[in-house]
């Protein structure tokens, strides 16, 4: 049961940051806004570490790309924990 709820958490972590991404390449929309300034928020917490290590490349940055990835690693470790404890 904790790991649906730990799951849950994650899945709303990717589709935060697959949102924000993916209005970042609209030209028009105004973080500043609500509800979208509550997503900026928990996105710039969640990324600062990564764009900390990743440097962009040229004008891309990758840092998402990876973010995906390692919190999926992440969640994957924690998962199968609490499933080895029966949780």
């Amino acid at each position: 049961m904790i790991s649906f709820f730990i799951s849950l958490i994650f899945r709303i972590i990717y589709l935060i940051i697959l949102i924000v991404v993916l209005l970042s390449w609209i030209p028009v929309y105004d973080e500043k806004k609500e509800p979208l300034a509550s997503l900026v928020k928990v996105y710039n917490y969640i990324m600062t570490p990564f764009k900390a290590i990743i440097p962009p490349i040229g004008m891309i940055d990758i840092s998402p790309l990876v973010a995906f990835i390692v919190l999926q690693l992440l969640e994957q470790l924690i998962i199968r924990i609490l499933l080895s404890f029966g949780l």
